[in-house]
């Protein structure tokens, strides 16, 4: 088993949560329905779902390491019977077709060169209707992205699509469309508030900032840039299969 703490209630989560009480709602899951988590990271917003809808939630991620320790987290905080964590690919499921009654991806997008192969095979695992969210950082009208940023440190690992990209990419992949909703304002100032925390006193004591490293603070102000410059956008696509 993997060291890890779990995390502190703080701000941050409980905007984090929120959040996926929204996603939540837009996936119309209960107890009876089995949901993929694409790119599943720590798996924060699996074990809400599985908490709050009381679903069984199955998480896939390209990181070891991240599905390792998103088991752990599960274990200690009593949601490992509806909590399952795989090593996979998102482009490649290793899941029959139909297996799933929704799915979801947070903030995964923008590391896979190939959303195209992404969103079909989110498309192929899930059951006829099923609900798939997309909650994703696109590229906005504002210019050329200031990096460092949370999900690469360079524009060589970053893989971001416009609004209108993403739609033809989940139309083409056999989704409908159903709604696309701006949180760009809120995610401003969640990094706005974040980079004054990190201003003061550094980060809190567990969050994804103790696994990108030492230039946290740098991400967190070129977020906010980034935002207030509408070079990036944070859009959630509701989608039907």
């Amino acid at each position: 088993m993997t060291t890890a703490v779990l995390p502190p209630v703080d701000e941050f989560h409980i905007r984090g949560r929120a959040a996926t009480v929204e996603i939540i709602e837009a996936l119309k899951v209960d107890a009876s329905s089995r949901v993929l988590d694409i790119g599943s990271g720590l798996g924060g917003p699996a074990r809400t779902i599985a908490e709050v809808a009381d679903a069984h939630v199955t998480g896939v991620d390209l990181t070891p390491a991240f599905a390792a320790t998103a088991s752990d987290l599960s274990v200690w905080t009593g949601l490992s019977s509806r909590t399952t964590f795989l090593v996979g690919d998102a482009t490649a499921l290793e899941f029959p077709d139909g297996h799933f009654d929704a799915a979801l991806t947070v903030h995964v997008g923008m590391n896979v060169a190939d959303k195209a192969a992404m969103y079909r095979e989110a498309h192929r695992v899930l059951k006829p209707r099923g609900r798939f969210v997309v909650y994703d950082v696109l590229q906005g009208e504002g210019g050329e992205v200031n990096y460092p940023v949370p999900w690469a440190r360079s524009s060589s690992t970053s893989f971001l699509a416009t609004r209108a990209e993403m739609t033809e990419f989940l139309r083409g992949a056999g989704f409908a469309v159903l709604d696309a909703i701006d949180s760009s304002a809120e995610s401003l100032a969640w990094f706005e508030a974040m980079a004054a925390r990190l201003a003061a006193s550094g980060p809190p004591p567990v969050t994804f900032a103790a696994f990108l490293g030492g230039d946290f603070r740098e991400m967190a102000r070129n977020q906010v840039t980034n935002l207030r410059d509408h070079r990036i956008e944070t859009v959630t696509f509701v989608c039907e299969a």
